[in-house]
C-alpha cells in the first residue's frame, strides 16, 4: 500500500468516526464508536485521540462528542453562510409577522438540512434543529424543495421507500405526487403532523435560478394552523429573499 492510499484509508476511517454522530450529535463511548464503525477498538482509540488533538472531537471522561472546530468550519461554508446571512432579515420579518417558529432549509440528496431556525420562548417540540436533517417528504420545507427541484428528483424520491416519522407521514407515492403537484400550482407546500404530532407547517421555495436553492417555513401548533393567514407572510418572505439572492444584495 502506498503512503497516499494509506493516508486516504485513515481519512476514510476518521470520517466514519465523525459520521457516527449523525443525525443528533450526542456522546458515545469508545466501544460504541468501534461497534458503529466496525473499526478495531485500538484503531478507533488512535483516531479519536487524533481528532481530539485537532479539535474535531472533545473527550469528557469516558465519552466523546463533536468538537468546536467542526462548528467553526461549518459556519465558514460559503454557500450556506452567504444564504443564511441573506435570509436572516426575511426570517426575522416572518417571525415578527407570525410570532411562530420559522425555518430555513436546503436540500442534500433526499433530505432537508436546516440552516436557520428562529423561535420564541414557547418553542414547539420539533425534530428540526440547525444542522439537522429530515426527509424531504415529511416536512413543509422539504416538500417545497422537492416540488421545485426538477422532475428527475421527484421521480427518484417517489421510486424509493418513503420514510414515516409519524402516523400522518405520507408513505403512498400517489398521495405524495398529488401533494407535490398541488405545491407546484400554489407555490406553497403544506405539512400536517407529518414530522411531529400536533404541529403543522406551511413553506415556500426560494429561488436563485430555475430551481429552488432553499425553502423557508412557519411551523405552528395544529390547533391554531390558519393557512390563509400565514400564506401571505410566508410567500412575501420567500419572494423577498429570492429577489435579494438574484440581485446579489
Amino acid at each position: 500500500m502506498t503512503r497516499n492510499s494509506s493516508q486516504g484509508n485513515m481519512l476514510d476511517k476518521a470520517v466514519a468516526v465523525l459520521d457516527c454522530f449523525r443525525p443528533d450529535g450526542g456522546a458515545f463511548r469508545l466501544t460504541e464508536l468501534s461497534a458503529r464503525t466496525g473499526l478495531a477498538k485500538t484503531t478507533a482509540f488512535r483516531l479519536c485521540a487524533d481528532l481530539v488533538r485537532l479539535g474535531l472531537l472533545e473527550r469528557d471522561a469516558e465519552t466523546y462528542r463533536l468538537g468546536g472546530a467542526l462548528f467553526e468550519l461549518g459556519s465558514l461554508v460559503p454557500r450556506r453562510r452567504d444564504l443564511r446571512e441573506a435570509a436572516l432579515p426575511f426570517l426575522q420579518d416572518l417571525f415578527e409577522a407570525t410570532h411562530e417558529t420559522v425555518h430555513l432549509g436546503v436540500r442534500e440528496g433526499h433530505e432537508v438540512v436546516y440552516v436557520e431556525r428562529i423561535h420564541g420562548h414557547d418553542a414547539l417540540r420539533l425534530p428540526s434543529r440547525i444542522g439537522g436533517r429530515l426527509p424531504l417528504t415529511c416536512t413543509g420545507v422539504g416538500k417545497a424543495l422537492l416540488a421545485f427541484s426538477g422532475s428527475e428528483l421527484v421521480e427518484d424520491v417517489l421510486a424509493a421507500s418513503l420514510p414515516r416519522l409519524t402516523p400522518q407521514s405520507i408513505t403512498d407515492p400517489d398521495r405524495l405526487r398529488t401533494a407535490i403537484e398541488q405545491a407546484q400550482v400554489a407555490g406553497l407546500a403544506y405539512e400536517e403532523e407529518e414530522a411531529a404530532p400536533g404541529v403543522s407547517c406551511i413553506a415556500a421555495p426560494v429561488f436563485d435560478g430555475p430551481t429552488a436553492v432553499a425553502a423557508l417555513s412557519v411551523a405552528v401548533p395544529r390547533s391554531r394552523f390558519r393557512p390563509a393567514q400565514l400564506a401571505p407572510a410566508v410567500r412575501t418572505a420567500a419572494l423577498g429573499l429570492s429577489r435579494a439572492l438574484r440581485s446579489g444584495t
